[in-house]
């Protein structure tokens, strides 16, 4: 019993900590972790799902909410444009440097496939699949995919993305405020959703990632040039 109290304490903790930042602060810091996630091969190193996580589980109330999911969306696709507008401009010379080599060219052919075959598909799935979340927009911009088009397919993906993550957060954090004084191994309750949730997520990611994989393959049976598609 008493470590149900103190894991509880400890949870309690955390949740105060996060929600004594300042709600403006909070939302923006989560916004700015997902900027630099989607943006051009930095999301490869910054966890920002991890921050949005983190920010969420201190929004109280629906107005919250919400404010958090648009910050989510807007750095999302800020992110994603920033990659987009450096494929245009510096696509081929970023592919050749030092950090471009370190992504691998193997990672580089799989993304120009995958965006030949699948077409804004591509653009949509591939912010749920490692690697590639990065990799798409910067192969986008150096394709003859118009940036409106690349915003039509990638903006539901980020708000689909962000509701996921700030509503399943902020419900098991509002959740386990309500049940901590009620039931003892209320914080439990909370972890256990939050890890099956990212469970969910990851093996969630590795279906897509093994199904849509035929479409990455040089051999890929049926799978078409769908260039024409990508003119404005």
């Amino acid at each position: 019993m008493r470590i149900l109290v103190c894991v509880d304490d400890f949870l309690l903790w955390i949740l105060d900590a996060v929600q004594a930042v300042d709600p403006v602060a909070r939302t923006l810091i989560a916004g700015l972790a997902v900027m630099l996630e989607t943006s051009i091969l930095i999301g490869l190193i910054v966890p920002g799902d991890t921050v949005v996580i983190i920010a969420s589980m201190g929004v109280d109330g629906p107005v919250e909410a919400t404010a958090m999911v648009i910050a989510v969306v807007i750095g999302a696709l800020i992110g994603e444009s920033i990659g987009f507008w450096l494929g245009r401009w510096l696509g081929p010379r970023i592919r050749r440097s030092w950090v471009g080599r370190r992504i691998g060219e193997k990672n580089w052919d799989r993304a120009e496939r995958y965006l030949q075959r699948r077409g804004g598909l591509a653009i949509f799935l591939s912010r749920f699949l490692p690697v590639l979340h990065s990799l798409v927009p910067l192969t986008v911009g150096m394709s003859t995919y118009s940036y409106r088009r690349f915003l039509v397919w990638t903006t539901p993906a980020c708000l689909l993305w962000a509701v996921a993550y700030v509503s399943i957060t902020s419900l098991a954090a509002g959740g386990f405020r309500e049940l901590v004084d009620s039931v003892h191994y209320a914080g439990y309750i909370f972890v256990g959703v939050i890890l099956l949730f990212l469970v969910l997520v990851y093996f969630g990611k590795k279906l897509l990632e093994k199904w849509e994989e035929r479409h990455m393959r040089t051999d890929a049976a049926g799978g078409e040039d769908v260039r024409s598609d990508m003119k404005d």
